[in-house]
């Protein structure tokens, strides 16, 4: 019952209805209304994108803490307590004192305590380029969040706007099925005083039933758009809202080269494929790591002894320490290393061209961007124009209809007109602000 009732909310405000009477706040509780910083913020709480984009940053990171740490030296607590059957003899192996013997000759006393504590410390190259590589992936995907980060603004933008002309639309549409009723009425008028033909009211009547499709069209479009920009916003995307007013206008363009210098400073992109190439660069390393030895390392404190105590019988001591140091070298493995030194130079070789073709798409995205909001925003005076010229013409040819020196279908093709100019001003500004979002995520500035 909420969902059908959201749902019928939502269709309630997306359809164009008369104005209707204040109702009181319990009735009606205000619907929420969103600037873009506003939209582009809940779609942050919202995307699931994002969330996982987020998520991988996070592990990137811990992945690189994680590979730091076998860098360094780690202790750990041991303790245990051994039995063993004894063999029946006594004082074996070198033992003191009248003691029972094992039966397993591994072991050193039929009871056995230890109480220790370990640190153990490996050093090879392979860890050092490891550590090296995880750090690389953790900054490249720092790259690819602030790149996940404009995506969505984009995205945002993009839905945002098309929802504003999706309304703009309505409103054409609207005023021209006024207009084209108006139309209606007057020749039905005109023919009541066998002023015109039959045939202008038949031609109103079907520029008319035209008028109520585009009509109904553009408000199915205007709901499709607040739902793609609802999917956005809401966990429940049919959630009625408002749009703040952004009839406002642009500011110049900044100049193409203050763009590029921003756009280049920075670019999550780009930093991005440089990661992945020192990640690359780091795979190179750690393989032919294995040419090399590995170094270990171990100090033991503790007690391993018959009794859990510090000292044993006869006053001997049982807690001490022992060392150990241990080196590995590589003899023979049959051309593995240098196979995986060979793969590892091929995956450095792809990050090297997907770096250098970022690069060219960066160049070529900067100059199709800059220079498609620079005619956006020039046609956008244009359209303004052409409306006025739309208006003024349907203006003039009403009166010349209603004089007598025009025909019906004169009328009707001045109504395409300024249906046609109005809504190509609403496309031209969603185009524009489409295109200066795009540049500004470009140079990081949105």
């Amino acid at each position: 019952m909420l969902a059908c009732a959201a749902l019928l909310c939502a269709r309630t405000s997306f359809a164009a209805t008369p104005p209707q009477p204040p109702q009181s706040a319990s009735a009606a509780p205000a619907q929420p209304s969103f600037t873009l910083d506003q939209a582009i913020a809940a779609a942050f709480a919202n995307d699931p994108a994002w969330s996982g984009a987020v998520a991988v940053t996070g592990s990137a990171r811990l992945d690189a803490a994680i590979s730091r740490s076998t860098l360094l030296p780690n202790a750990d607590s041991h303790g245990q307590y051994l039995f063993t059957q004894p063999n029946g003899l006594r004082n074996q192996a070198g033992q003191t004192g009248n003691q029972q013997a094992p039966r397993f000759i591994a072991n050193n006393a039929i009871r056995e305590y230890a109480a220790q504590v370990l640190v153990n410390e490996t050093v090879s190259f392979a860890s050092v380029a490891d550590y090296r590589r995880a750090r690389a992936l953790a900054a490249q995907s720092v790259a690819d969040l602030e790149s996940a980060r404009r995506d969505l603004v984009s995205r945002v933008v993009a839905a945002y706007f098309g929802a504003v002309s999706a309304a703009e639309k309505v409103e054409v549409a609207r005023r021209a099925l006024d207009e084209s009723k108006a139309f209606v009425d007057l020749t039905n008028k005109l023919e009541s005083g066998r002023e015109v033909a039959h045939a202008d009211v038949v031609k109103a009547d079907l520029e008319y039933q035209q008028r109520q499709r585009e009509f109904d069209d553009a408000t199915l479009a205007q709901e499709k758009a607040r739902l793609d920009l609802g999917v956005l916003l809401f966990p429940d995307p049919r959630t009625p809202y408002a749009l703040a007013d952004q009839d406002q206008p642009l500011p110049p363009l900044p100049d193409e080269p203050a763009i590029e210098t921003a756009a280049s400073h920075d670019n999550p992109d780009l930093r991005s494929a440089l990661e992945a190439l020192h990640a690359a660069r780091s795979d190179v390393l750690a393989a032919r790591a294995g040419y090399f030895p590995t170094f270990g390392f171990n100090y033991t404190w503790g007690i391993d002894a018959p009794q859990l105590a510090v000292n044993g019988p006869d006053r001997v001591r049982n807690l001490g320490y022992s060392a150990s140091a241990s080196i590995d070298l590589p003899v023979w493995d049959w051309f593995a290393t240098h196979d995986r030194v060979r793969q590892s130079e091929l995956r450095e070789k792809a990050a090297q061209a997907t770096l250098t073709t970022t690069q060219r798409q960066l160049i070529a995205q900067l100059e199709e961007y800059y220079h498609e909001a620079r005619v956006a925003s020039d046609q956008v005076d244009s359209l303004r124009t052409s409306l006025d010229t739309a208006r003024e013409g349907l203006r003039l040819t009403r009166l010349r209809y209603s004089a007598g020196e025009a025909t019906a279908l004169e009328v009707v093709d001045a109504q395409s007109s300024l249906a046609l100019a109005e809504a190509a001003l609403a496309d031209g500004i969603l185009r524009s602000h489409v295109a200066r979002a795009n540049l500004q995520t470009l140079t990081g500035t949105l």
